[in-house]
């Protein structure tokens, strides 16, 4: 019966995801020396809660940078509390060193796009803690699936070539609403 009315008031609500696009991003420094990677990457994301009855609590928000499927860094960023309809926009900045041991077809492209001044293959998740609030009801706190902002085509400002501007990239939610510890388990 639990399950039945749980179903129910989910149809009910019948939530839409939160939507994450990836606004503008940049580089300042981007070399790769003796499997050694220098960068400076900055990224703007907005966070678009679409619903009119859930508030959306965020407790943890772990961003985490990619090049060509290696994580090269990962930054906390500042929880917050969306309500119905807003839209909240985050800066993340990657800024650092790190072992990047690229394949040699990798480090083919990665050699190209330095010759051009624009990196094709940037990407940033956000692993997620979350609370929801649907009138009085509140969730417990659950990890929805990784938001997922691949195929970044980011230009290296410092190149000193002249690149096309960033242009804004959709990021992939899943089922943001079910947790995805529970989907696995």
């Amino acid at each position: 019966m639990f399950m039945l009315s749980m179903i129910l008031f989910w149809i009910i609500i019948s939530p839409s995801n939160v939507k994450f696009r990836v606004t503008d991003a940049s580089l300042t420094q981007f070399n790769l020396t003796n499997n050694n990677l220098y960068y400076n990457f900055k990224v703007n994301i907005t966070v678009r809660n679409p619903n009119n009855n859930i508030i959306v609590y965020y407790r943890r928000i772990t961003a985490i940078a990619w090049y060509k499927d290696n994580e090269f860094g990962w930054m906390s960023l500042t929880t917050f509390d969306q309500g119905h309809k807003n839209t909240t926009f985050l800066h993340a900045v990657f800024e650092g060193h790190s072992v990047l041991k690229l394949k040699a077809k990798q480090l083919g492209e990665y050699k190209e796009e330095t010759s051009v001044g624009v990196y094709e293959d940037l990407a940033v998740d956000l692993d997620l803690r979350i609370r929801t609030k649907y009138g009085r009801f509140k969730s417990g706190r659950f990890n929805p699936p990784v938001v997922q902002c691949g195929s970044l085509r980011v230009p290296l400002i410092s190149s000193g070539k002249i690149a096309p501007p960033f242009s804004v990239k959709k990021c992939s939610t899943g089922s943001f609403f079910v947790d995805r510890d529970a989907e696995s388990g």
